[in-house]
């Protein structure tokens, strides 16, 4: 008896699911926008170029489709990853300076601003009971 064993994956937010030819849809529709780029651009250039030419032409005409069809770093498309580098190198600033709030700090402030209104409760309280101890 034969039994048949299929491997699954323990996580599954790995798994793609497969269009054509065991591609994903996002594979199959860059190397569609490759091909639409790449193979009229060979016809058009081998006439004029020579052949091998046109050929290496071609491939590197090609192949920015397939490396954003095919590659993945971290489970981000190409185009996330040039973003996150892009960002990073010349939008933002290369030295972020790391503050933080010291509570303690704060806290004593704020026991120094309570034991000022303290004072000043007292004092006028003072002042009062000696208006009326001079009324008096």
């Amino acid at each position: 008896m034969n039994v048949a064993y299929v491997p699954i994956p323990k996580d599954l937010t790995k798994v793609r699911q497969k269009l054509i030819l065991n591609l994903t849809k996002r594979q199959v529709i860059c190397f569609s926008g490759g091909a639409l780029i790449g193979v009229p651009l060979f016809f058009l250039t081998k006439n004029v170029l020579p052949g091998s030419m046109a050929t290496f032409l071609m491939i590197f005409a090609m192949m920015p489709f397939f490396a954003l069809g095919l590659y993945e770093k971290n489970g981000e498309p190409l185009e996330a990853v040039l973003r996150h580098i892009i960002e990073s190198r010349y939008l933002r600033p290369r030295r972020r300076i790391y503050q933080t709030q010291n509570i303690y700090a704060l806290l004593e402030k704020q026991a120094r601003l309570e034991n000022e209104v303290k004072a000043i409760a007292q004092g006028n309280k003072q002042k009062a009971h000696r208006k009326r101890k001079a009324a008096d």
